[in-house]
């Protein structure tokens, strides 16, 4: 199985706002880099959409270790969405889940993989997050 790197972000002017998403993946000293955005949106969708069209983008199952700075995301996947399919899409204080569809495809997108969620602290000089950052707002700056 093919071992991934994916550093992953989001950014967003006024939230909501303009936003993009930006992924840099790393496999066998190859590097791809993706971004798109979209014009009304959230910071969170977009950390969101960044981790999606990364998982999309493999091609066949892979080993992935995901970097992102995004506690939202981190959390959101490893610990807090059990709890929301067993409570059909609902928190525990019986709100629906915010950004159920990307939870569902982020979900989804992970099923055919081995993933690994890293938390990483944003805008510290870590390269590949720094990289990911950029390209986030090379999405942003896709919208006019």
């Amino acid at each position: 199985m093919d071992k991934v790197e994916i550093y992953s972000d989001g950014a967003c002017k006024g939230n909501p706002g303009r936003g993009g998403w930006g992924a840099l993946l790393v496999a066998g000293g190859q590097e791809k880099e993706i971004f798109g955005g979209e014009p009304n949106t959230t910071n969170n969708r977009m950390e969101l959409m960044a981790v999606i069209q990364a998982l999309n983008a493999l091609k066949r199952p892979c080993e992935v270790v995901v970097h992102t700075d995004s506690q939202y995301v981190q959390k959101g996947i490893s610990e807090w969405i059990h709890g929301w399919k067993a409570r059909g899409w609902k928190t525990a204080s019986k709100e629906p889940v915010k950004n159920a569809d990307l939870w569902q495809a982020l979900d989804a997108a992970q099923q055919q993989h081995q993933v690994e969620w890293r938390w990483v602290r944003g805008h510290n000089g870590h390269a590949g997050n720094e990289r990911a950052d950029q390209l986030a707002n090379r999405g942003v700056d896709s919208i006019r």
